[in-house]
């Protein structure tokens, strides 16, 4: 088959493609392919005062393509060599499906760095989402006054049974709200020795330091300066009205009851981030409010110690939380 060679001065209108003379290099066209779809004159040479028309069909571009295809492949073979195959779309969706393959590989390759990245924020306390300051004073204040209604309700039923005869202990009058001067060198002394062994722990129990930062972060982190004293107090003055104002005196007022009221105080403490090691000190720190609670008979005495170390271990955590936030 011979094809017009052209200057390419082909106009199209209506489907029809018009090549205009004076553009024409060779005129030879001798296929029945485009012979019976010329407007004009037939003949071997096209004057320059005429113009050409050829009517192509809307699947000459897909049966050219095709025809090329083939002798590529015929050629290919030939020559010992592998067909290249197209990009049809079929190939596309394949090569698309790939590189999204590949991109997950790569990100599944680069978790490492992910996980030391967010760990390293977790540290510095620059990317964890932590509850609104708003969130955590509620959910303190509500649990605080459940705890400590409570509390009330166990003195006042204890109360009760014991006036009606049952062989129990009232402890409104085994555990009671009387203070006395050398109640305060009890309480003083309670918070130096549990925040030094706190501190001391936190140097030596890796655990116990993760278990900690992780609780303190997620309560403490949104709170204002202020807010601390209530964080501090609501908890230390409920709790300690519950198991060390009731249960304690309820189950028996000796140690082995200290001991066993630590025991449920400390596994209440797991959880939000919080792990054995934590449940463990919690325990320690029980047992101690509830044998300062022997010595004194008084309710204030633990009320006390529990709020102030709640306090000074909120601001001593704050201290260091911002001060690695300052430096990194």
């Amino acid at each position: 088959m011979e094809i017009i060679t052209t200057n390419s001065c082909w106009s199209r209108r209506n489907g029809a493609f018009t090549l205009h003379s004076s553009c024409v290099n060779a005129t030879h066209y001798q296929n029945a392919f485009f012979a019976p779809n010329v407007r004009g004159r037939k003949s071997s040479s096209i004057s320059h005062n005429r113009t050409l028309t050829i009517e192509i069909p809307r699947t000459f571009g897909s049966n050219l393509k095709a025809l090329v295809s083939r002798n590529s492949v015929k050629k290919a073979r030939k020559d010992g060599q592998p067909p290249k195959r197209r990009n049809s779309p079929t190939n596309r969706k394949s090569s698309n499906e790939d590189d999204g393959l590949d991109i997950a590989d790569k990100s599944s390759s680069g978790g490492d760095n992910s996980v030391e990245s967010l760990n390293h924020n977790l540290a510095s306390g620059s990317s964890t989402s932590h509850p609104a300051r708003s969130v955590v004073i509620q959910a303190c204040t509500v649990t605080s006054g459940l705890i400590l209604a409570l509390g009330l309700v166990i003195r006042q039923v204890s109360h009760i049974a014991f006036l009606e005869g049952w062989p129990i202990l009232d402890t409104s009058t085994e555990v009671s709200f009387d203070f006395e001067m050398w109640h305060l060198e009890l309480i003083v002394g309670l918070v130096i020795f549990i925040s030094s062994c706190r501190y001391l722990l936190l140097k030596i129990w890796p655990d116990f330091a993760e278990s900690s930062e992780a609780a303190n972060q997620q309560v403490l982190s949104s709170l204002q300066p202020l807010d601390y004293v209530v964080i501090a107090f609501l908890p230390g003055i409920s709790e300690e009205l519950l198991f060390r104002g009731a249960l304690l005196p309820l189950f028996g007022f000796n140690w082995m009851s200290a001991l066993a009221v630590g025991a449920i105080f400390g596994a209440l403490h797991l959880g939000s981030g919080r792990r054995y090691s934590f449940a463990v000190w919690a325990t320690f720190v029980g047992f101690a409010y509830g044998f300062a609670t022997l010595i004194s008979s008084s309710i204030i005495v633990p009320m006390a110690s529990h709020a102030l170390n709640n306090l000074v271990g909120g601001i001593l955590w704050s201290y260091s939380f911002n001060s690695g936030k300052k430096y990194n």
